[in-house]
């Protein structure tokens, strides 16, 4: 059997055989006049007319018969059979077909549309073109390949060999349509803001950073769009969202990618009970759109989608799974002893300092985890929310929603902090443990706060992870199956 590089040199003489017969093999233009859906779904009236059309695509399998050839060919929308006879062709056309084309080839053709004595839609070819020679053969196994980096690294044989991978990010194309759709029909302006930033904020993580040379400066790649969308509400637009890309200098698992998208937006005069009621509106239309039913299956579990969804706070679910209640238990000493003393707990807490990421390292150790159906966890102490609004009659607990599902953190949001003194001590605070080894903390904007003393409404935030939520919704392990080019490490 050939190797690979030598089926490589046998298409490259092919290539030079065209070339010198004068043939382009790489040509611009083609009379294409059907896409291949429009030709099956109107083919009877098209045959009837016996009129000639035009089609083009990439050969998918060629079945040479003597003096006649089947062989399938795809476009973007679909797969229709070609016929090739050399009475129709003639011998030194048909033979220039068989000698110069290869699967994995673009080309056009021309003919009228039959059936077969099998009932396949043809297209009886009386004339056809080069548009593109592959000097490399598709892979014959792609399917279940098991080095599963080699898939993502070449992600266009992914999509051409597996038709289940291109529907995954149809999938995903309709969920950003979906999205923006609603949020447009809601009154939400779409907007941009910048990705180059000076002070990166809007989370607890650690950021990417880049030199602009023109400044001779430092910039970071935002982590958040949060405070500049604030900004906006600020300047008197009352519903902004933005569809971005954001980046944290993370680790690479099934739920995180350091490069990922969200969807983030912003709502004036609105809460944190708003956020749900609308949450749980949105996102069962669009689940109901995408897959069908709001039952949908994920992994190994049922998930029930119909809203209303279940509502846990903080406080419940730690002491729930952990013991820990964080009505008695309220400093970082408290809470160390408190973990040390239940044999149950195992928590590394090697770059965790204060009270707020030790609970989070808990929570998501003990807790998340378990939450398989729909559920919004709310009320989290105010220390693990920096930008959150605190509840009027418990200062202690902030207006905080977190949407879980089987296990993932899909939703964040809350109740905007718009309290510019009390905005500035958390985050000093969040800088004070960052000088204790807090690996990831908020930083102080000084720009946002004057931009919060001009005064913003009350205003309700919300984001959602579209990776992760791609990855429920089409049943994918892990977010690396969601996005088209994930991270990889490089080969060399």
């Amino acid at each position: 059997m050939p190797t690979l590089e030598e089926l490589r040199k046998i298409r490259l003489k092919k290539l030079d055989a065209l070339k010198k017969a004068g043939v382009n093999p790489y040509p611009s233009k083609t009379k294409k006049t059907h896409k291949i859906c429009e030709v099956i779904s109107d083919f009877n009236n098209l045959v009837k007319a016996k009129k000639k059309i035009v089609l083009t695509g990439r050969i998918r399998a060629i079945r040479e018969h003597g003096k006649s050839t089947f062989l399938h060919f795809e476009d973007y929308t679909g797969k229709i059979q070609a016929y090739l006879k050399e009475d129709i062709l003639g011998e030194k056309k048909y033979k220039g077909f068989l000698d110069s084309f290869d699967i994995g080839d673009f080309a056009e053709f021309t003919g009228i549309l039959c059936k077969t004595r099998t009932g396949e839609r043809t297209v009886e070819v009386s004339d056809y073109k080069i548009l593109a020679k592959s000097l490399r053969p598709l892979p014959e196994k792609w399917h279940g390949l098991k080095d599963i980096e080699e898939r993502y690294r070449k992600r266009y044989l992914d999509l051409l060999m597996n038709p289940e991978v291109k529907e995954v990010f149809l999938a995903r194309s309709k969920i950003l349509k979906l999205l923006r759709e609603y949020l447009d029909d809601n009154g939400f302006l779409e907007v941009e803001t910048s990705v180059l930033q000076p002070i990166y904020g809007g989370a607890s993580a650690r950021p990417f950073i880049t030199h602009l040379k023109a400044l001779d400066k430092d910039f970071y790649l935002r982590i958040s769009d949060e405070l500049y969308l604030k900004r906006l509400v600020v300047g008197g637009f009352d519903k902004v969202y933005e569809v971005s890309k954001d980046f944290r200098n993370e680790g690479i698992d099934k739920q995180h990618n350091p490069e990922f998208t969200q969807v983030e937006f912003y709502w004036a005069y609105a809460d944190y009970n708003d956020l749900m009621k609308f949450a749980e509106k949105m996102l069962s239309y669009i689940i109901k759109e995408v897959c069908g039913s709001l039952k949908i299956e994920f992994e190994e579990n049922k998930l029930d989608f119909a809203p209303p969804w279940k509502r846990i706070t903080y406080r419940d679910l730690l002491l729930k799974y952990t013991g820990v209640d964080i009505d008695k238990i309220k400093t970082e000493e408290e809470l160390k002893k408190a973990i040390s003393s239940k044999k149950e707990l195992k928590l590394d807490l090697k770059g965790i300092v204060g009270y707020g990421p030790m609970l989070d390292a808990l929570y998501k150790e003990y807790c998340r985890p378990k939450i398989i159906q729909p559920t919004f966890l709310i009320d989290h102490p105010a220390e693990l929310m920096p930008l959150a609004k605190r509840k009027e009659e418990n200062p202690l607990r902030i207006q905080s929603i977190q949407l879980l599902v089987s296990g993932y953190e899909l939703v964040k949001a809350y109740t905007e902090l718009n309290d510019p003194k009390d905005q500035k001590e958390r985050w000093l605070e969040q800088e004070g443990l960052a000088k204790k080894g807090l690996q990831e903390h908020e930083v102080l904007d000084e720009d946002y706060i004057e931009a919060l003393e001009y005064g913003m409404p009350p205003t309700a935030g919300f984001g959602i992870g579209i990776d992760r939520l791609t990855a429920i919704l089409t049943n994918q392990h892990s977010i690396r199956d969601v996005i088209l080019f994930p991270l990889m490490k490089p080969k060399n």
